[in-house]
């Protein structure tokens, strides 16, 4: 009677040990699979918590973008990289701020409605944030920090600062404000990183 028990005990022990270790496999694959920016969860330019998970295996172009600025045109030139590459496991997420003399003043509801009268815009638009200073978002201070993107850190110059985040979730490269989306600089780098 006490060997039956002994084993039984046994068995609930081992079949414990089973499930503690597949557990554990499966939360350090989450872990792996949330790495870099792919860690934060946003709001959508409709209010809607968005984790950034859910573009893992993406190549992202990430960009601060303002809708009364000289560089504003560029949303259709943003617009016109994410229709050539969306195909291909593309994605951009527009990230409007005001930091820069107070060149975005709208609300959310406005700077979509903007976007996509103006420029057609299709691709993701998330809610208005702050990209420096005292109130700068969790995820700017990850973009810009020497600890957390030493190859790419430093303060946000201006509207339009682009960072392109390969399929991992790091960081693999940064552009000026004044870069046009779809210069050979960023085309080639895109493609390169569509390819990894």
């Amino acid at each position: 009677m006490g060997q039956k028990h002994f084993l039984r005990g046994v068995r609930v022990i081992f079949a414990f040990a089973v499930v503690v270790l597949l557990m554990g496999g499966h939360m350090q694959a989450e872990e792996k699979r949330v790495t870099g920016v792919l860690g934060f969860t946003m709001k959508s330019i409709d209010g809607k918590e968005i984790p950034l998970a859910g573009y893992s295996g993406k190549v992202l172009l990430i960009v601060n973008v303002a809708s009364r600025c000289g560089f504003t045109p560029q949303y259709k030139n943003l617009e016109g990289l994410f229709r050539k590459y969306k195909d291909k496991g593309f994605a951009i997420l527009g990230f409007p701020a005001n930091n820069f003399g107070g060149q975005e003043p709208g609300t959310d509801a406005e700077i979509k409605t903007f976007c996509s009268t103006k420029y057609d815009v299709t691709f993701d638009l998330f809610s208005k944030i702050s990209v420096k200073g005292s109130d700068q978002h969790p995820l700017y201070k990850f973009l810009t920090s020497k600890e957390t993107d030493p190859g790419f850190s430093g303060d946000i110059q201006w509207n339009f600062q682009k960072f392109l985040v390969g399929r991992s979730g790091k960081v693999i490269a940064r552009f000026a404000p004044s870069v046009d989306p779809l210069s050979k600089e960023v085309t080639d780098a895109v493609e390169r990183a569509l390819q990894q």
